[in-house]
């Protein structure tokens, strides 16, 4: 059986790192919506000088995308009233049905299954290029902080990625761990953001309208 690798801890021990060299190292954070943003950038900010970098062209329909996007930017706005961090965002080009003939062949699958790991994988390679490319200390994503998600094979997706780059370093994380995924949901009710009701993707987005999860259109 694999060992699982505490993450949190990973996470813990890069900061206790930062805190000692008593500077605010550059952070470029893959954020996916509004509600997954909460709590890890409140964490983050802390330690990091934060950039969100916006590439989610797997969420489906486009209608959805701009509403997760809108929300991610309400929350921000809050977020600089309440804690005095105004934060930058960065954002890709919207192309759905290019992004969908890598994860085409995989379309049956399960949520959770080859097709999330094809899809986490070309979002965090395109935000760690691209925090690579303009020296960023780091790069992260906020996609640890969901439930629905493999904090163990993110990480791993990061490790691997890292090794491709010269500059930017990956931050580990579990943000779900400690608490963390209870704080961001008392984060998304306070602020009263949007709660999707599927992951994003076209296929996720079939199934959950087969099952009355969401109502067809």
């Amino acid at each position: 059986m694999e060992t699982k690798i505490n993450y949190y801890l990973e996470s813990i021990k890069e900061i206790n790192k930062i805190k000692a060299e008593g500077k605010k190292p550059t952070l470029l954070l893959h954020a996916c919506c509004g509600p997954c943003l909460t709590f890890p950038i409140k964490f983050l900010t802390q330690y990091f000088d934060v950039t969100v970098f916006y590439n989610n062209s797997n969420i489906y329909p486009k209608e959805e995308y701009l509403r997760r996007k809108e929300e991610m930017y309400k929350f921000l706005n809050y977020f600089y009233r309440d804690y005095g961090v105004k934060v930058t965002v960065l954002e890709t080009e919207y192309n759905n049905e290019k992004y969908n003939e890598d994860l085409e062949p995989y379309k049956d699958l399960d949520e959770g299954m080859m097709r999330c790991f094809v899809c986490y994988k070309k979002r965090m390679d395109e935000g760690f290029k691209y925090a690579n490319d303009h020296k960023f200390d780091y790069f992260t994503t906020v996609m640890t902080i969901s439930r629905q998600k493999n904090s163990q094979k993110i990480n791993e997706i990061g490790r691997e990625i890292a090794k491709k780059y010269n500059y930017t370093k990956y931050f580990y994380s579990d943000f779900k761990k400690k608490k963390g995924i209870d704080e961001a949901h008392d984060m998304r009710i306070y602020y009263n953001l949007y709660n999707q009701l599927y992951c994003g993707c076209k296929y996720t987005y079939e199934k959950a309208q087969k099952s009355g999860k969401i109502l067809a259109k």
